[in-house]
């Protein structure tokens, strides 16, 4: 009796050791942003034919893989810029600022558009954030 108590606890420890031991990938937190600047000053305003300056603090626990930007326009069948970052000086880190300027093309039709911006870690763990902006004519 005392030997299968003592194979029973046994086996209980081992059993909690090794299932301890594992680990499991996703204690590794998803990526986190903060959207800091979103336009100049982060007006939310970008002109046609310029730049859309872009700003954000990124923590990704499981490394950048990468960083995808799309701006489309609220209404349905609108333009659309995709921008995305699969290399270079963003990919691997683990916090990073993210500054970057977005060309935005001189015949981009002027109205609201919705940004996101999306961080994807090497866990394959995403996390996005999103902005409206205004895209307006080019002052003169």
């Amino acid at each position: 009796m005392k030997k299968n108590i003592v194979k029973y606890i046994l086996t209980v420890i081992v059993s909690t050791v090794i299932f301890a031991g594992c680990g499991n990938k996703n204690d590794i937190a998803k990526p986190q942003i903060v959207l800091t600047e979103v336009g100049e000053n982060n007006s939310k305003i970008a002109e046609c034919g310029e730049e859309l300056h872009l700003e954000a603090d990124i923590i990704a626990e499981g490394l950048i893989k990468s960083i995808n930007i799309e701006i489309h326009q609220e209404k349905e069948g609108g333009r659309e810029i995709e921008k995305s970052y699969t290399s270079g000086k963003y990919i691997g880190l683990k916090n990073t600022v993210f500054h970057e300027h977005i060309d935005i093309p001189a015949d981009m039709p002027v109205g609201e558009y919705h940004l996101h911006f999306t961080v994807v870690d090497k866990e394959n763990q995403t996390a996005m954030k999103e902005a409206h902006i205004n895209i307006v004519a080019k002052s003169k």
